[in-house]
């Protein structure tokens, strides 16, 4: 085989008088070609024209066919046979001067486009590759809808991308060898291809097999496979892993009949890996259960528009997810290049491709669809064959349908069971949103729920358990899990879990010199210049949103952890989306780099996410003093030893240093381990502060915050009028220049100009889900001496939650607050939970949090108490000014 490359200037011309010369590989973005980018989408956009606030702006867009076309001086030697290749592409149309080729296999947008040229060339010809990014006969919408294809992340460029070129063959060649591993033996199958017959032999030789194989081989004309069932391995052939990217080599010859001389010869490196459900329905590895760390890559590549097509990129990307402890990387509904998955089977690391198809209606059941969707199943399967990174696939993301839909789903399932069994498979990732459960042909179930029961911790319009149930280090989906179970017993794991919302760093905004303008980012920035927050306060807001993003995915995660049913959990995500309203959740942003402040180094989001975590159970965060710290110990040991020894579980702070020692314990692979009880008691420590209960055994240690109250009764301070309303008695006591108190309920009646804050930041981005408030957590100041006996950071941390799922007020300006409440760069209200003023000739304390209505919280009557020891003290001598009328519209 030979290879004649076609890389270069070609001519590009559309009907609608596109034309120029474009360098390929490439696309028109890349070449500075096409129209102004618009978007009309009622889902994300204003539907007017104008900069679009939903998503990135491509710099040059173009949907349609455009004709690429160059000249090719090359003449083939008699016998010879001659294939054109591209990489990846969308539909093409190949034609040599005016006559059309037929593609040698079938065309999809995951695999590399084929076409035999074989007899056409003459020495000087015209090849004219027609290439659609309209999706003529295809089905149009479910693409453009995928991350194939979507404006929202790749873009739907339209160009050739990745190897361009001639491939020359002799009349009877090997095309590919493809190998499956089971157990102690192998499969390998070998497509051969005969223009005339041939006859002569055919020799096997791999590192990995027991001893090479020689075979005749007589052919007669035509396309075939040959297959060879269960050749034994060697017995020292070593495993692929997570982590651990073992790679063997397999080489097929085709021989003259006295094996004098190699007519064709083809290789490939192939891992040995069993992939499947064990006997307790969770996915293992090798026969090991572990524990599944997803993140959803959604195709977001801003400098290029599409994914990369070289290794090296690839290698960098996946070292970015796992830095962050990642060990499967779903592909939410596209599949990337062939050098994504050879990077991750160098790494070790664990792949999920989805078909290019997201239809949430009716999936499948038009017969353009079925039809198309059946053929990218079984070329992508047959291309990705020999890549143990390759462990699962789904047939789009949240795809819904009718009975017939389904019908087809489970075939499809059938149909890619009986070409490759040694991954699993399910009609999709998240199938009618959890809503109907899981279909029988699913051998892996990936859902945010299951017919009602929850399966992660946070939701569209901030349901789940984050915003709704006060926290401890308890809650976990065994309960959901007892429902699966009462009717599927496949493994299980999270769906786009977290999808917590981080404040956008400005500073990116130069980095997108490519084929996208950040023209979001730029509004984005402009309304927060016009909302009068100066670049100091919002690096302190984006710092404080993305901790407490951090500390939401934490309880995800850990969650999962205390669930030994799940099989673990897919974010959404560690990058952000620039797309969908501009959805930032990630700790790296959109050009897959860590966000420049502590909450987003790796090796804080890996201290938990993570194989190996010892966890202690508590009901909640928050105690007195006379109370004792209680709860159980437990060990999640996915990881490939067993952690056997003492475990420490320490608690420190001031006057306290208590120590409970865990005797000589032993911790199995694959297990959720409890170890037993532990209680602690609190009457040592020293004032109100947060304490460290940490967790070692062998070398393994997690560390938890622990909130210690004095149990003591906060004392109103003299001379303090607390008042529910601003009522005459309110009004009276700051004219003569006293001290008011002013805490009503924390409702909407009570607060007529509020909105409803939440323990968590918003979900996804107010951009896609509008009903939600849009509040982004509190910004807190921590150093003022109305905390002074109530210790904070300046985010918002678990001691706040009953405090911040309270309300917020929304102010008529921007006043200076103790307690601010963010808000999400959609709406930039000016927001208080707390603040102070001088009204009228006294001082006045305003607060939304309705502390009176939590006293049966610890955290709310520490928070009462160090409030009112600060309204009876000197301290107390706010600046800045509010009129009366003012607080009169904010209180009713």
């Amino acid at each position: 085989m030979t290879k004649v490359a076609l890389a270069g200037a070609w001519q590009v011309q559309s009907p609608s008088e596109l034309r120029g010369t474009v360098l390929l590989p490439g696309t028109l973005d890349t070449n500075g070609l096409g129209h102004d980018d618009q978007e009309l989408s009622a889902d994300y956009g204003s539907g007017k024209p104008g900069p679009i606030g939903s998503r990135l702006t491509r710099r040059h867009t173009f949907e349609g066919t455009v004709r690429l076309s160059r000249q090719i001086r090359w003449t083939p030697q008699p016998g010879q046979r001659v294939f054109f290749e591209v990489e990846r592409a969308r539909r093409l149309e190949v034609r040599v001067g005016e006559r059309l080729v037929e593609p040698y296999r079938p065309q999809t947008l995951n695999t590399p486009h084929v076409f035999e040229l074989t007899g056409l060339l003459t020495g000087d010809d015209l090849l004219q590759v027609d290439s659609d990014n309209a999706y003529q006969g295809m089905p149009h919408d479910a693409i453009l809808d995928s991350s194939t294809a979507t404006d929202h992340t790749q873009t739907n460029w339209n160009g050739l991308l990745g190897e361009i070129g001639l491939r020359v063959e002799e009349d009877t060649f090997l095309d590919r060898v493809r190998v499956y591993p089971h157990g102690d033996v192998l499969t390998a199958e070998v497509d051969v291809d005969s223009g005339q017959g041939f006859h002569g032999r055919l020799r096997l030789s791999s590192d990995a097999l027991a001893q090479p194989m020689e075979v005749a081989a007589d052919l007669e004309p035509g396309r075939r496979t040959l297959t060879w069932p269960d050749l034994p391995l060697d017995a020292h052939a070593d495993r692929w892993d997570e982590y651990q990217g073992c790679l063997h080599g397999i080489t097929v010859e085709l021989l003259m009949p006295d094996g004098s001389r190699v007519l064709s010869r083809v290789s490939t490196d192939f891992g040995i890996r069993d992939f499947a459900a064990d006997e307790q329905g969770r996915l293992a590895l090798n026969g090991r259960a572990f524990f599944l760390r997803g993140e959803a890559n959604c195709a977001e590549f801003p400098q290029t528009g599409f994914p990369p097509m070289d290794v090296g990129s690839w290698i960098r990307i996946l070292e970015a997810y796992r830095s962050y402890g990642v060990n499967v990387v779903r592909f939410h509904s596209h599949c990337p290049p062939e050098a994504a998955f050879v990077a991750a089977d160098r790494m070790g690391m664990m792949m999920q491709p989805e078909l290019s198809h997201w239809d949430h209606q009716h999936a499948f059941q038009e017969d353009v669809s079925y039809r198309y969707y059946r053929t990218e199943l079984e070329q992508t399967l047959l291309f990705l064959a020999n890549h143990p990174s390759f462990v699962m696939l789904t047939l789009g993301n949240e795809l819904s349908a009718d009975a017939t839909g389904h019908q087809r789903m489970a075939q499809l399932v059938q149909d890619a069971r009986s070409i490759d069994d040694t991954r699993l498979y399910a009609n999709s990732s998240n199938p009618h949103y959890g809503q109907l459960g899981s279909d029988d042909c699913n051998e892996v179930y990936t859902s945010e729920s299951y017919k009602g029961h929850d399966l992660r911790c946070c939701f569209a319009n901030m349901r789940g358990s984050t915003n709704a149930v006060h926290p401890g280090t308890a809650h976990n989906f065994e309960d959901t899990m007892q429902e699966v179970r009462k009717e599927c017993e496949v493994p299980v794991y999270g769906f786009e879990v977290g999808q917590y919302e981080v404040l956008p760093d400005f500073r990116e905004i130069e980095e997108f010199t490519g084929v996208t303008r950040p023209d979001n980012y730029e509004m984005i920035r402009d309304r927060v210049r016009e909302s009068g927050l100066d670049q100091r306060t919002w690096f302190d807001w984006v710092a404080a949103t993305g901790e407490l993003s951090r500390i939401c995915y934490r309880e995800e995660v850990e969650s999962v952890l205390r669930t030994p049913s799940m099989s673990g959990l897919s974010l959404l995500g560690l990058q952000d989306f620039p797309g969908q309203g501009t959805a930032l959740v990630g700790m790296m942003d959109a050009h897959l780099r860590p966000k420049r402040f502590p909450f987003a180094r790796p090796e804080r989001f890996r201290s938990f996410f993570t194989d190996q975590l010892p966890l202690a159970v508590m009901d909640r965060y928050a105690y007195t003093n006379r109370e004792k710290l209680s709860g159980t110990v437990k060990v999640a040991n996915y990881g490939r030893c067993t952690l056997q020894g003492d475990l420490r579980l320490r608690l420190q702070g001031r006057g306290v240093d208590q120590e409970r020692v865990f005797r000589q314990v032993t911790c199995p692979v694959g297990k959720l381990t409890e170890l037993g009880a532990f209680e602690l008691p609190l009457d040592g420590v020293e004032g109100n502060q947060r304490c460290r209960l940490s967790l070692e055994i062998d070398g393994v240690a997690n560390v938890y915050s622990v909130w210690v109250y004095q149990d003591s009764q906060s004392d109103r301070p003299d001379g303090l009028y607390e008042a529910r309303r601003f009522d005459q008695q309110a009004r009276r006591v700051l004219d003569q220049g006293g001290t008011v108190y002013l805490s009503p309920d924390s409702t909407a009646q009570s607060l007529p100009g509020s909105v409803q804050a939440h323990f968590s930041t918003d979900f996804w981005s107010v951009g896609t889900f509008k009903d939600q408030s849009g509040t982004m957590g509190q910004f807190i100041q921590a150093d003022h001496p109305v905390f002074a006996d109530f210790p904070t950071d300046s985010h918002t941390d678990w001691q706040w939650w009953p405090m911040a799922t309270q309300r917020a007020i929304v102010l008529p300006e921007r006043y200076q607050s103790i307690i601010t409440e963010m808000d999400s760069y959609a709406y930039l209200r000016p927001m208080t939970q707390l603040l102070e003023c001088r009204c009228g000739k006294g001082r006045l304390l305003l607060s939304s949090m309705g502390l009176q209505n939590l006293t049966e919280y610890p955290e709310a009557r520490a928070l009462q108490a160090s409030i009112y020891r600060y309204l009876g003290s000197k301290d107390f001598n706010p600046r800045q000014r509010i009129d009366p009328e003012v607080i009169d519209q904010l209180v009713a």
